[in-house]
């Protein structure tokens, strides 16, 4: 019996990957005016990196027993680093207990690497999140376990940071999702209020949040009544982060089909259902990259909370810098404190396109 066959092209695989001189032809010499800029990057390189490589590596100093031995040099004196890492770190926390906010800095880190795993993708997460906040508070605290009791205006540096960031992402997320639906509920009531909530955080910055929850909301209090500082520049970013975070799964979840409602309805399921088991898991996949960048800005939004007096990194590092025995090293340490940053938000972003491939390739 013959049989007819019809020509078939096979699709490359998305795993196959492109030769480095494919990449070149395909990224940087693809047309006249990439070869332009290709050549103008090469020729920045050619005339910046040797100055750089010299001042940072061959002519730096990294042991100087005084600012004027490692000044001498000429090149980057990361010996004021070496002298100022734990003031640049942990800020005004108290010397001899500077390990409880490296354990929780590390707690911290643990959780979000734990995140990041798919196997822990379950109601489990939310229990290690728990007790992964409440672990971090009672180190950076204390008061038990003969632990001494540290007020939060001697908290500071990178532990503030990650506490500010992390805390501030694990809740603005359930909150942000709850405003997305809610902006998309058929109930007035509700719809309004979402929608009054986002527009009015939205267009509003930051900074000005940060201004209200630390000088104009204790006007409000009773007298004798206050709520700590840093408390209230922390609910300020959550309550900021879960507005536009509200938006990204709105985008998301108008860009599920229509049908994926109706089968969840002809099924028989409730609508908290067919949120928890259809509609979001594919609106979150959606929205995977805006969500990353979302949580890239507010980890470096984090340094505004300067602005009231909140020692985060950044401000640790002005601190530093005010020593009268290793003066003019600004450089140095804005250098180390961005090295810091770039390392948290590029281990996010690579994440993130790991994360966007994979997906992708199991839809394949």
């Amino acid at each position: 019996m013959a049989t007819s066959s019809s020509p078939i092209v096979d699709a490359p695989a998305p795993s196959q990957r492109m030769s480095p001189l494919a990449w070149v032809r395909a990224n940087l010499l693809s047309s006249p005016l990439n070869i332009l800029l290709t050549l103008l990057g090469v020729w920045v390189l050619v005339m910046v990196l040797p100055a750089v490589i010299e001042w940072a590596l061959i002519r730096a100093t990294f042991v100087a027993p005084s600012a004027d031995a490692c000044r001498d040099t000429g090149g980057a004196c990361w010996a004021f680093i070496a002298e100022k890492h734990r003031l640049i770190l942990f800020g005004l926390y108290p010397y001899d207990e500077q390990w409880r906010p490296l354990i929780a800095s590390i707690v911290l880190i643990a959780a979000l690497i734990v995140s990041c795993l798919r196997r822990f993708w379950n109601r489990w997460l939310a229990a290690i999140w728990a007790v992964s906040i409440a672990l971090v508070a009672g180190l950076m605290w204390g008061g038990f376990l003969g632990l001494s009791y540290v007020e939060t205006t001697k908290w500071g540096g990178l532990p503030l940071t990650l506490i500010l960031s992390t805390v501030g992402v694990a809740f603005a997320f359930p909150l942000g999702v709850l405003l997305a639906l809610g902006r998309r509920s058929s109930l007035p009531v509700i719809k309004a209020l979402c929608v009054v909530y986002i527009e009015l955080i939205r267009g509003v910055p930051l900074i000005s949040l940060l201004f209200m929850s630390s000088v104009m909301l204790p006007l409000f209090f009773p007298e004798g009544f206050g709520v700590d500082k840093l408390l209230r520049a922390q609910i300020a970013i959550i309550l900021f982060a879960a507005a536009y975070l509200a938006e990204l799964v709105r985008g998301g979840l108008q860009a599920i089909p229509k049908g994926q409602y109706e089968g969840a309805d002809a099924i028989g399921l409730s609508y908290w259902q067919q949120m928890r088991l259809v509609v979001l898991p594919q609106a979150l996949k959606v929205v995977i990259a805006p969500l990353v960048s979302l949580f890239i800005g507010v980890f470096k939004d984090t340094s505004l909370v300067v602005i009231i007096g909140i020692f985060d990194l950044t401000q640790s590092t002005k601190a530093a810098l005010t020593d009268a025995a290793w003066p003019g090293f600004s450089t140095e340490a804005y250098v180390f404190v961005a090295a810091i940053y770039f390392v948290f938000c590029y281990s996010m972003s690579k994440y993130s396109q790991a994360l966007e491939r994979r997906l992708e390739n199991r839809r394949e």
